[in-house]
């Protein structure tokens, strides 16, 4: 019934075709017969004789024809002139745990984090209190990370046909990373500025300082992502490019990713000296008003974000050295920053809290005296 005994070379979804220890066998009526060699046969040597018997059967699949391709090669050295040598492709393995965690868990934590990311942008933007510069500020970061996180969830899955897709889920990507960095470091230079300033009453221009924040940071962002963009088509070299490839799909090479992250590590840099200064600042002050004590927990509240979002970034980019230890690793971390963050800009803040409470208890009744929000609230406690 066999016919000869074929060099099997096998190839996973896109991947590189390689030499396979399984076994091909072509059949007289035309298929191709596949058995797989498991690990504690591959330690094992058998003749072709006995490599089939009934003792030692491995696994195997038939493969009609036209789901195989075979060839013959003519070697000018050695017993064997002709040589008969086969390639199938073979489907990734579904219960892989790796497969099952980059395919399945992560698309999961990826939709759990966009709609975290979404409940702390809607609660600093639905609660008139909160939309001062610091809310502001905190909903637009929350926004980027969101668009960052859907982005990012395009790239998980490798059915898309055209290249386009990925580049432009990349630039997306990116793009909101960074952008998420400025804005991040714009409110560091806020909470520095106030604490070195005399007159803390800057309410009134927050709509205005939101404004001049704004041109910086899209300005910014959106010179950086253009020269990354232009960097990636007309000066990375094409050997970079291939090596970035998903399943077939051009993405963005080392140069465009260097671009987009050489300012990410810049603002931290900027964001830390504004840390260690204000800190300063704030261990030299005796007394606090109210203002002053809220601007403490606006401070707090950036250094939390500030180190959750370095740490993601770290993550993220030590998984581009495609190894599979460190991109689990930042599947893991990822995951956890939505909900770190909802902890951070929420459920840590008190007065957040507070003002959620009387915002979805109906059952109270209604208050007496018409005060507003400053005067209402004045316990500086919910701080």
């Amino acid at each position: 019934m066999w016919i000869h005994t074929i060099l099997a070379y096998l190839s996973l979804s896109g991947c590189n075709v390689f030499k396979s220890p399984d076994k091909l066998v072509l059949l007289d009526d035309g298929k191709l017969r596949h058995y797989t060699i498991t690990q504690e046969e591959k330690e094992e040597e058998y003749s072709d004789d006995e490599q089939f018997d009934d003792t030692h059967k491995p696994l195997f699949y038939d493969y009609p024809q036209g789901q195989y391709c075979i060839e013959r090669a003519v070697s000018t050295i050695g017993s064997h002139r002709q040589i008969l040598y086969a390639s199938v492709c073979l489907a990734k393995d579904k219960e892989d745990s790796g497969f099952l965690l980059r395919k399945v868990v992560n698309p999961i934590f990826h939709g759990i984090s966009i709609i975290i990311l979404l409940l702390i942008a809607i609660v600093y933007f639905v609660l008139p209190t909160l939309r001062d510069l610091v809310g502001n500020i905190t909903t637009t970061i929350s926004l980027c990370l969101m668009v960052a996180q859907a982005a990012d969830l395009v790239c998980i899955f490798t059915e898309f046909t055209n290249h386009v897709s990925f580049i432009t889920a990349d630039i997306i990507l990116y793009f909101s990373i960074l952008a998420a960095f400025f804005w991040l470091n714009s409110f560091g230079y806020y909470i520095w500025k106030t604490f070195r300033s005399r007159n803390v009453f800057l309410r009134v221009t927050d709509g205005r300082k939101y404004c001049y924040y704004s041109f910086y940071v899209w300005g910014s962002t959106a010179a950086l992502a253009i020269t990354a963009v232009f960097a990636h088509f007309f000066l990375d070299i094409d050997s970079d490019k291939k090596q970035n490839l998903i399943a077939d799909q051009e993405t963005i090479g080392w140069l465009g990713i260097a671009i987009f992250f050489s300012p990410i590590a810049c603002t931290i840099l900027v964001d830390v000296f504004f840390y260690i200064t204000t800190l300063k600042l704030i261990n030299r002050r005796n007394v606090y008003g109210r203002i002053q004590h809220k601007l403490r927990a606006n401070f707090i509240m950036f250094a939390l974000i500030l180190l959750v979002m370095t740490i993601n970034w770290l993550f993220l980019c030590l998984s581009c050295l495609q190894y599979e230890g460190l991109l689990y690793a930042h599947i893991i971390v990822n995951a956890l920053q939505g909900p770190l963050l909802l902890y951070i800009c929420v459920i840590r803040q008190k007065h957040v809290t507070f003002l959620l409470k009387k915002s979805c208890c109906y059952n109270e009744p209604p208050s007496a005296s018409d005060w507003g929000d400053e005067m209402h609230y004045m316990n500086g406690n919910n701080y």
